[in-house]
């Protein structure tokens, strides 16, 4: 990447830290916290709020995943947007829904209450992977949905979309996506890849605050469902604009994906992912993709060569931001990493590290350095 010490001149965790961690909590950028700045000091001094701040950053998250602004709600985060797309569903008596035995828990439980009603059936992976044939064979035709991460948590596999959502819709259900782990890091695309639902929240590869995320609702599907929850923002705006009150007489919900909002959001959050967003979007996601894959090549290669195990598949097509390796006592090694300024995370009886763009690959070594010295 061109000028990567300017580029890193925005994330000032460069100066005190090597943060290898974003599949967890990222650090804020400098445009992201000074717009919070400035959110936090107009509303306390003048009580104003700027209406560039109205959006709510979702043209800006509609244009990172190929979506329509329209198609796009504000969540507080990914369990809130999994909890819409389960409850909306009310699928048949009999019916099931397909996961893998890889996924965080918030894709999951929605699905496991009881007054669901639906079974859940578990793509077992095989060495980190989830093959395609061993979806085929679970989705049938009482699936009502496939719920998944894109990129699964621990050992940062990248699902094939794509041919998930063919293998789903040839049985008639839908695809709901957990994007937390791949927006801002990896290509979305949910158009070329004919997802229903997706979710995201904005605090890990989007740099952002806790409180900020969005749910993208396939256009054709939007009126069709009624959302589980509703309040003054579900309903048609222009009532309200046109007339200074609210017709409690009658429920008109809006015709956009904003029927999925409830109330009031955490503006200052979205002020901040707004920032974060724009700053992702004038980089260039496929930039910032390969800018990360050359990363996780890089530490790969010393993995191999210190023969530790690789948990993460090594194809390109199967990777993301997130590489997985074992050691002895993880929790141990990371919190004495941790000690020593470099920032990762013990997941799945291993060492996760999850770079960023601005990342270097004297930081990848900084760190692979003080694992050999474990090694000796």
């Amino acid at each position: 990447m061109e000028n990567i010490e300017k580029v890193r001149s925005q994330f000032p965790i460069t100066k005190n830290r090597v943060f290898l961690n974003h599949a967890a909590q990222s650090p804020l950028p400098k445009p992201v916290a000074d717009a919070m700045h400035k959110y936090i000091d107009e509303s306390s001094s003048f009580a104003t709020y700027a209406k560039e701040y109205e959006d709510l950053g979702k043209p800006f998250f509609a244009k990172l995943i190929n979506a329509e602004t329209g198609e796009i709600a504000v969540v507080e985060n990914t369990s809130v947007g999994m909890n819409i797309a389960a409850n909306v569903l009310h699928p048949k008596p009999g019916s099931k829904i397909v996961t893998t035995d890889l996924e965080y828990p918030s894709v999951v439980y929605p699905f496991l209450r009881k007054s669901l009603g639906v079974e859940v059936e578990y793509v077992k992976n095989v060495k980190g992977k989830v093959l395609l044939e061993n979806v085929e064979r679970v989705v049938d035709d009482k699936t009502a949905a496939v719920a998944i991460s894109h990129v699964e948590y621990a050992n940062g596999f990248r699902h094939d979309m794509r041919a998930i959502s063919e293998i789903a819709h040839e049985h008639g259900a839908y695809v709901i996506v957990d994007a937390i782990q791949s927006t801002g890091a990896v290509s979305v695309d949910v158009k070329r890849d004919n997802i229903d639902f997706l979710t995201a929240s904005c605090y890990k590869w989007l740099l952002s605050p806790p409180g900020a995320g969005y749910l993208y609702v396939r256009e054709e599907l939007i009126q069709k469902f009624e959302p589980p929850f509703t309040g003054w923002a579900s309903v048609k705006q222009e009532i309200f604009n046109t007339t200074d009150f609210w017709d409690i007489w009658k429920l008109e919900l809006s015709e956009t994906a904003t029927r999925f909002e409830v109330g009031s959001p955490s503006y200052i959050s979205l002020v901040g992912a707004r920032e974060a967003l724009k700053l992702l979007l004038s980089v260039g996601i496929s930039n910032i993709e390969r800018r990360i894959l050359g990363l996780t090549d890089h530490l790969i290669d010393s993995i191999k060569d210190m023969n530790l195990d690789l948990q993460t598949p090594e194809e390109k097509a199967c990777r993301s931001g997130i590489v997985n390796f074992r050691v002895e006592n993880p929790r141990q090694v990371a919190e004495e990493l941790g000690r020593k300024g470099i920032i990762v995370s013990a997941r799945s009886n291993g060492i996760r590290v999850s770079p960023h763009f601005y990342n270097t690959e004297e930081e990848i070594d900084a760190l692979t350095d003080e694992i050999r010295k474990r090694q000796k």
